[in-house]
């Protein structure tokens, strides 16, 4: 039987709590990720989430958001406070947490304020110093960033995949094993497989809880294995999206990255995830198709990059529906633009929640 059939059958199935929808209207949405991708798509998320005590309704359709955000990085700042500390790495929550907030431009300069000097200071962030404090107070890092969000009155919910303290270890095409993310995206070689060591850390139960609640789940943008696949390694977190009863979407990367996605296809960029996954996670893929200037091209090809192809006949011979269509901004760097986005995401939300009322 064909994924799509599955997922139409399901789809069919009386489900109790979406039955009770008129009690509690709005959508459930779980971000997955890392990176300044996940980041620009909670920024787009953030402004059609109802604010608390308020119902859902057109213009803020989202009731409950949460992102679940890798904690693999072991450089710059981050990687400083998890050697000096023994801590997981605050710096991709910290961004999940400014993108959120509701006090944004003010908040964006204070935690992303880079100490210029001082010993010991010089280079750290100060929102990475913030979550560090509070891990020290509070001695658990996951409610550490709850506390913070709390304090930044976040629009959303933002977990770590894991509060294991686990490395990055690729396996690449000349048979290496480069260990640790700085590492891994230094490296000249292709990614062939990557695990975690130790292998299969546990997730957070609120986590799984958050998958299978959620009408609407995404995974990207974002770096294909050390913003993505690094959450998909996870223990539980795969066989939740295979079980989850929300409409599971992939949000494909506009340009490849060196060692990551050289040469990849979106299709190609699902593969590789399946190959992680071990099973199919997605119903729906959003590829860009609109072209870039000849200024943009030639800048990202100067880097090696290139425009991801959106070869969609086998994207949807993967059984994933494919939605393309213009999803760029294009700046000093490529962006998704986040309102495009968002628009196409709350569409596909809202038929998730007809389809299982």
């Amino acid at each position: 039987m064909n994924s799509s059939k599955v997922r139409s059958e399901r789809a069919r199935a009386p489900n109790p709590e979406h039955a009770a929808r008129s009690l509690a209207p709005g959508l459930r949405v779980v971000a997955i990720g890392g990176g300044t991708g996940l980041s620009t798509l909670l920024r787009g998320l953030r402004g059609h989430v109802s604010a608390p005590g308020q119902a859902a309704d057109a213009r803020c359709p989202i009731a409950d958001l949460a992102a679940v955000v890798t904690v693999t990085d072991d450089g710059g700042s981050s990687g400083r406070l998890r050697q000096d500390f023994n801590m997981l790495p605050p710096g991709d929550l910290r961004n999940c947490m400014v993108a959120l907030s509701e006090e944004e431009d003010l908040l964006s300069k204070l935690f992303t304020h880079r100490f210029r000097g001082g010993n010991g200071l010089k280079g750290h962030n100060f929102g990475n110093l913030f979550v560090a404090a509070l891990t020290e107070i509070t001695g658990d890092f996951a409610q550490a960033v709850q506390l913070a969000s709390k304090i930044l009155a976040t629009r959303g919910r933002i977990y770590p995949a894991t509060t294991a303290n686990a490395t990055l270890v690729a396996s690449m095409d000349d048979g290496s094993q480069v260990r640790g993310e700085t590492n891994i995206t230094a490296s000249k070689r292709r990614i062939v497989e990557l695990t975690l060591d130790p292998p299969r850390p546990a997730p957070l139960p609120e986590t799984l809880e958050a998958i299978e609640r959620a009408d609407l789940i995404t995974v990207g943008p974002g770096s294909l294995y050390t913003s993505l696949i690094t959450n998909l390694l996870v223990d539980g977190i795969p066989a939740a999206l295979g079980a989850a009863r929300g409409v599971r979407v992939f949000i494909c990367n506009l340009m490849t990255q060196a060692n990551e996605s050289l040469n990849l296809t979106a299709s190609e960029h699902i593969e590789r995830i399946y190959e992680h996954t071990r099973a199919p996670i997605f119903d729906c893929a959003l590829v860009n198709t609109a072209p870039f200037s000849p200024e943009t091209l030639a800048r990202y090809q100067a880097e090696g990059a290139a425009p991801i192809a959106a070869d969609i006949e086998r994207v949807q011979a993967l059984g994933v529906r494919c939605i393309a269509g213009n999803f760029a901004s294009e700046g000093s760097v490529v962006r998704h633009e986040a309102g495009l986005v968002t628009g196409a995401l709350l569409a596909l939300g809202r038929t998730a929640i007809s389809a299982l009322a």
